[in-house]
């Protein structure tokens, strides 16, 4: 067996060989990894993991080279061999019967509705049935977020949510689209010969012996009604404080702020920016059995047994300020509050921060001393506000370039498309993120009621990186597009 240290690269992109005979997931059990180099096999191993990766490597009939690889080559290479075994489990996961359920992902969709349409009569046809569940599916391995259905003048287009970007999935005939929506309003319990008002509903459907919660929205529009569907996850999808993605002194910072036993910590961003996932990954990082965790949310998007979670229902009068007064009534320890929408909301938040309660919230604002002048303008005074308020994080979700296909454009880069990238020209997305802490100098400045641009300034002197500052460095080092750069906000 010979061991050949190759320089170190930053960011080598490998990919995972396969071989018969060799479980990758008896591979990656023994943190030994299969790849090739500049088209030459080797086996890469991880340092912390040395005796377990040679010995098991001594077991096998290979005959290849052993390597070292950096950090976060490693860990690409890891990421994607779990990535290739979640597809392999979905897929495997099917009995015949149940495959039977679903299109082929070789049978076109215009095939399939061609040779199906002389039995496309209504919402429980099977083609109708199966189409949708295909849907759902698709939505899964592409890792959709949202699923929307769209009706036009003449046509009617379903489209996927993928990376915080809607992406058209297909086109189809406008009568087709009928008995789509028709059959989502009978799997989610909803009136079908109700076309004029909105509604809302849920269904679970049953994937890979999964249970998937979607939220559905119904709205009708002028050339007919649209469906909004949010594909809602289980406690096993909420990431660690380090898997947020987030750098590594910006995820000790977190850290520190969640140990107070009370106060107020805000997240602020646009819709889609990831908010509601970094709440859930705090709540994951804090609960233990000796503390009362409850959350009230709309809606609740990560289901999970160890905390107590509401859902806001204002046709029933259980609003987030409603639901907060109730909260507090019943001895939390911690609460998260979906969003800061209104006053008083706004004001039963800051007074159980001031009462022994830590409460995590969010907020739409673009960075986060404009959550200082939105929560003055809900009427919270500023001493409340110094008194409550531990710290404020703006974040965005950027698209990564895709490594494979992305192009250089005089000093930066801009997406192509390939079909590794699904022809988006991205893969992935980072988090970017923007700490402000309220320390005493904060409180001083509040007190002399100091603007938040005046407060911005001065802790940029103290060492705040901006949000856009992060954005902008993405740029120049290649991970993302100038044109990725705007659209999440650089300039804001």
């Amino acid at each position: 067996m010979k061991i050949k240290n190759i320089p170190l690269i930053e960011g080598l992109d490998l990919f995972p060989l396969y071989k018969e005979d060799i479980d990758s997931e008896l591979l990656m059990k023994n943190h030994l990894l299969l790849t090739q180099i500049e088209k030459k096999s080797y086996a890469v191993l991880d340092e912390k993991y040395l005796s377990e990766g040679l010995n098991y490597l001594a077991k096998l009939p290979l005959h290849v080279e052993v390597t070292f690889v950096d950090e976060n080559s490693y860990e690409r290479l890891a990421n994607r061999y779990l990535e290739n075994k979640t597809d392999i489990d979905l897929d495997s996961s099917f009995s015949v019967d149940e495959k039977e359920d679903f299109l082929d992902d070789d049978l076109s969709l215009s095939e399939f509705l061609q040779t199906s349409s002389d039995i496309l009569t209504n919402e429980e046809s099977a083609p109708i049935i199966k189409f949708v569940n295909s849907l759902f599916y698709q939505a899964i391995k592409k890792k959709a977020s949202d699923i929307h259905i769209e009706t036009h003048e003449q046509r009617g287009v379903v489209r996927f949510r993928i990376d915080g970007v809607l992406i058209k999935h297909v086109d189809l005939d406008k009568h087709v689209i009928t008995l789509i929506v028709n059959r989502i309003k009978v799997i989610s319990n909803l009136d079908i010969s109700e076309k004029r008002v909105p509604q809302d509903g849920r269904t679970i459907v049953k994937i890979a012996k999964k249970s998937l919660d979607i939220r559905v929205s119904i709205l009708p529009t002028y050339n007919g009604e649209r469906v909004v569907m949010r594909i809602l996850m289980d406690s096993s999808k909420i990431p660690s404080l380090e898997e947020l993605g987030f750098d590594e002194n910006l995820t000790q910072k977190f850290r520190q702020l969640l140990t107070h036993s009370y106060g107020m910590i805000l997240v602020t961003g646009p819709t889609g920016s990831g908010k509601s996932t970094t709440l859930h990954s705090f709540l994951k990082t804090i609960s233990t059995s000796e503390k009362n965790i409850i959350t009230i949310e709309d809606p609740v998007e990560y289901k999970t047994n160890s905390i107590n979670q509401i859902q806001v229902n204002n046709k029933t009068g259980l609003t987030f300020s409603a639901g907060l007064r109730s909260i507090l009534r019943q001895d939390p320890d911690v609460v998260m509050v979906g969003e800061i929408r209104d006053t008083e909301t706004a004001k039963i938040a800051v007074q159980s921060a001031l009462t022994g309660h830590l409460l995590l919230s969010t907020l739409h604002t673009n960075n986060t001393t404009a959550a200082i002048t939105r929560l003055i303008d809900m009427g919270i005074e500023e001493f409340l506000i110094s008194s409550s308020l531990l710290g404020i994080l703006a974040q965005r979700l950027v698209r990564k370039l895709c490594i494979h296909c992305k192009e250089e454009e005089g000093k930066f880069y801009k997406a192509k498309g390939c079909a590794r990238c699904n022809f988006t020209g991205y893969d992935g997305r980072v988090a970017v993120g923007e700490l402000f802490l309220v320390d005493d100098d904060v409180k001083i400045m509040l007190k002399n009621n100091m603007k938040d641009f005046e407060i911005r300034e001065a802790m940029q002197k103290k060492g705040l990186v901006l949000l856009s500052k992060k954005i902008e460095a993405l740029v120049e080092d290649g991970t993302t597009s100038m044109q990725e750069a705007l659209r999440v906000g650089m300039r804001d």
